[in-house]
């Protein structure tokens, strides 16, 4: 779009959107997003763009006058990425079908490309997945044993899906769950089983996804963050729950892990043994330590 525009200074935006074959508000939303592209993060490196008066000027892109040409390598890693994308779901369907078609187009000559293909995830999260993504094709209710890490149980719940999700390294389902009345995400790899029902789905009208752009956890307000020094044996907990912060101490691993549920904290611990250490708040390290103790007098050891 930027060589493309350079070279009509001045253009109507009605005539600019109509040659790429856009609407007017995605090009004005482009032009918007052209002041925070460039070669640096100076504003004398930055693009400039203005469509005041209905017309378009951009300057100061000499750096990308011109279309760049792909290199083999580039054009098979963003064709092999864009395929991956499109058999994940994960992108917005339009866009990710528009992409490889115009790179095949344009790189048709390369050998090898033809013989590009994404191999189908058969592990259990990837057929999980699989299952997720024609209920939300069909709109069909879906039935999930699911474990709950954080109270140590297994549910049965009835779920409407509005959408999945790839956040932080995981797959999330967000829906409609009818055990809690309201909106859930469930993370794929700790669903067990799911089965697709015959009831159609429908999430109650006027309900919102959830905004993932911060992440996958929601901080509720009686979450306590609590700090653990987890030795490398334990360094899996900070991949399978929610921590907001980490750092590593040597071969060591520290934690911050918001809960509420006291209870949960105390299995964790107790289950890891010597594998972890509750650096703070000082209170719930004291309570950590008594229930040690206890445990460790069931023993009989003095």
């Amino acid at each position: 779009m930027v060589p493309w525009l350079v070279s009509r200074r001045g253009i109507e935006i009605e005539e600019a959107a109509a040659g790429l074959g856009i609407s007017e508000q995605q090009l004005v939303a482009d032009l918007d997003l052209l002041f925070m592209c460039g070669y640096g993060q100076l504003p004398d490196e930055m693009i400039e763009a203005s469509y005041e008066g209905g017309r378009i000027f951009v300057t100061n892109a000499d750096a990308i006058a011109r279309p760049l040409r792909l290199s083999v390598d580039e054009a098979i890693s963003l064709i092999v990425g864009l395929r991956s994308l499109a058999a994940s779901g994960a992108g917005e369907s339009s866009a990710v079908e528009r992409a490889p078609a115009k790179l095949e187009e344009a790189t048709g000559a390369i050998q090898g490309v033809d013989r590009v293909v994404v191999v189908e995830d058969d592990t259990q999260v990837g057929q999980t997945t699989a299952v997720l993504r024609d209920a939300l094709a069909a709109a069909r209710r879906v039935h999930l044993t699911y474990v709950v890490p954080s109270r140590d149980e297994r549910t049965e719940r009835d779920v409407d899906p509005m959408r999945l999700a790839h956040v932080e390294g995981h797959w999330y389902l967000e829906g409609w769950c009818h055990r809690a009345q309201d909106v859930r995400l469930f993370r794929v790899d700790r669903i067990e089983q799911v089965g697709v029902l015959d009831e159609a789905s429908t999430p109650p009208e006027g309900v919102a996804r959830r905004d993932l752009s911060a992440g996958a956890y929601q901080q509720g307000a009686a979450d306590v963050p609590v700090t653990l020094r987890l030795r490398p044996a334990a360094h899996w907990v900070a991949e399978y729950y929610p921590v907001t912060s980490r750092e590593t101490s040597g071969e060591d691993l520290i934690v911050t892990l918001p809960t509420s549920n006291e209870g949960f904290l105390r299995r964790l611990v107790l289950r890891l043994g010597g594998s972890v250490e509750v650096s703070g708040p000082p209170s719930l390290r004291e309570a950590m330590a008594v229930h040690a103790r206890e445990a460790l007098s069931m023993y009989g050891s003095p």
